[in-house]
């Protein structure tokens, strides 16, 4: 027999104490739609990609219908670079001609997409990937002549998601969109994802980013804003709290809530597990914002 002590850190009281802290959380938000917006570092380091797929199976394994909204900004860049072709960005956004845009899609819908629901369906035959192209699930409209197929979300029909979330599966969805001619258009995914959640009267929207959350101070990490009401929110952008390229992800979290999401969450997705951190435990580990209570 080995002499060595076992962890205390994982004894079978702890990991039963575990359990039974996620059993109110499981049955509060059995059939609950939650959206999740997945990309950024998250998704480039294999061992954070690994985690969140046995996540997002785990959140469908008790009862949760999660749909994953993907990005893929940093895997768009290196194609076009290795293609030799410059990039040029407007207030953060790339500008796109024809020739980027069939680079998008050609990441967005056939490798990022791909590579998520492979990832998902190792633990089973559940994740199913879309485009906005899809079923008409997103009316695209161009966002400036400047910026060329770059577009904002003008309409959403989720039918054929909730069509999939009736069957179980788990919508792995492309942001790609098109316009009523029915040119394509690449959307930024934090804007999807917003359109998505209230959409679909998601219980929760939630924003995977590579910041702990919403800070009070950007130059402290530990004034982490837990909780605020979207009018909250909007007086921390009017007096320039939240600056930078934060603006679009809480911009996207007021929409999703504004729009029929019930709330909306910012975490770190650099953290192992960080959906059932914040989802099934008491402490939570992000930012939440809410509607006004009236």
């Amino acid at each position: 027999m080995s002499n060595e002590q076992p962890d205390r850190g994982f004894s079978p009281e702890r990991r039963a104490a575990a359990l039974l802290e996620a059993l109110p959380y499981i049955q509060r938000f059995r059939d609950s739609v939650v959206v999740v917006k997945y990309g950024g570092n998250a998704m480039t380091d294999p061992n954070f990609a690994t985690t969140f797929a046995e996540d997002v199976v785990l959140l469908r394994s008790v009862g949760l219908r999660p749909v994953v909204v993907h990005g893929g900004g940093p895997q768009i860049g290196e194609l076009l670079g290795r293609l030799g072709k410059d990039t040029e960005f407007v207030d953060g956004l790339r500008v796109t001609d024809a020739e980027t845009l069939d680079v998008v899609r050609m990441v967005l819908v056939g490798k990022v997409g791909r590579e998520i629901v492979g990832a998902i369906n190792v633990h089973g035959a559940y994740a199913v990937g879309l485009s906005g192209e899809d079923g008409g699930l997103i009316t695209a409209t161009a966002r400036s002549a400047e910026l060329g197929f770059v577009g904002d979300v003008e309409s959403v029909q989720p039918g054929i998601v909730e069509r999939l979330l009736a069957e179980n599966m788990i919508p792995v969805i492309s942001t790609i969109g098109v316009d009523r001619s029915g040119q394509a258009y690449n959307i930024n995914a934090d804007t999807v994802a917003g359109a998505l959640a209230g959409a679909l009267h998601a219980e929760k929207a939630i924003y995977l980013t590579d910041v702990s959350g919403l800070l009070a101070d950007v130059d402290d990490p530990s004034s982490i804003i837990a909780r605020a009401s979207v009018s909250e929110v909007k007086a921390l952008l009017a007096d320039g709290t939240i600056s930078g390229g934060m603006i679009p992800k809480v911009e996207a979290c007021i929409q999703a809530v504004d729009s029929g999401a019930a709330s909306a969450h910012m975490l770190d997705g650099r953290i192992p597990h960080v959906l059932l951190l914040e989802l099934f435990t008491d402490a939570g580990i992000g930012t939440m914002i809410i509607g006004d209570q009236p």
